[in-house]
């Protein structure tokens, strides 16, 4: 068993999760660099640096899920910090739909059960799922952190608000998908408060990703930035909370 910390990172491949694998490994961590494409994962494991290794992490298959539990366990002896990062948008959206055009067609009256299944198979089935795999690892740190990427446009409370510029575009799909993670966020931290291993939420904002077509307003850098401060969190730091950059809390 290694001294380095050990992370994980689902969907780090691109985007947001690629840039808290760099930033984690810049904190002395080896880093496992999760991707459903291993050679996608090969090559950001190369932009990450040498502690980092690419590990086939698909978090809607089963099998995918075990065979990487099995590797870490293998190879490392243990999990330090799970960051659930891999997500994704939508299934169904048209090429140059815009999201409000794309809201129209996801009401609770409308919406496809299928594009909600997918959706929600990764967002919320799937991290739960990396959760059930990944916690034997994690109990056998000293410190286990688990970091859930969620966003601010699952906060119910927000969304009540008829002030709040995106309520219009709240549905069962997506924005209801990161509702549910904020759901599991708070029974995962629960369930192991008792041991010590902190659970939170956090929203990296509306960042420049494939998740939105890259029409974000902020950089990866930026949108990184908490799930990393959170990660790092000492004993003494909260667990069951859900905030955005820099420790501001967001309702849930």
């Amino acid at each position: 068993m290694q001294d380095k910390p050990i992370a994980l990172v689902t969907g780090a491949n691109q985007g947001i999760g690629l840039q808290i694998a760099k930033d984690l490994a810049a904190h002395g961590f080896t880093v496992l660099v999760g991707s459903r494409d291993l050679a996608r994962g090969e090559a950001a494991a190369s932009e990450v640096g040498p502690d980092a290794r690419a590990l086939q992490l698909d978090v809607t298959d089963q099998a995918s899920i075990t065979a990487a539990a099995e590797r870490i366990r293998a190879e490392l002896g243990r999990l330090d910090v799970l960051i659930n990062n891999a997500a994704i948008s939508n299934t169904s959206k048209q090429p140059g739909q815009s999201v409000e055009e794309y809201a129209k067609t996801t009401r609770p009256s409308n919406v496809s059960l299928d594009e909600m299944r997918a959706v929600w198979d990764t967002n919320v089935f799937g991290v739960l799922a990396v959760y059930q795999a990944m916690l034997p690892l994690l109990r056998r740190a000293p410190d286990a952190r688990i970091v859930n990427v969620s966003s601010g446009v699952g906060s119910l409370t927000t969304n009540s608000d008829p002030a709040f510029p995106y309520r219009a575009i709240f549905g069962p799909v997506y924005p209801a998908s990161k509702t549910a993670l904020n759901a599991l966020t708070l029974a995962m931290a629960l369930e192991l408060e008792p041991e010590g291993i902190k659970v939170n939420a956090v929203s990296p904002g509306f960042t420049k990703t494939n998740l939105n077509g890259y029409a974000g307003t902020e950089t990866v850098e930026e949108g990184a930035r908490e799930a990393v401060r959170v990660a790092l969190l000492g004993a003494d730091g909260p667990t069951g909370q859900f905030t955005r950059w820099e420790n501001q809390t967001i309702p849930w």
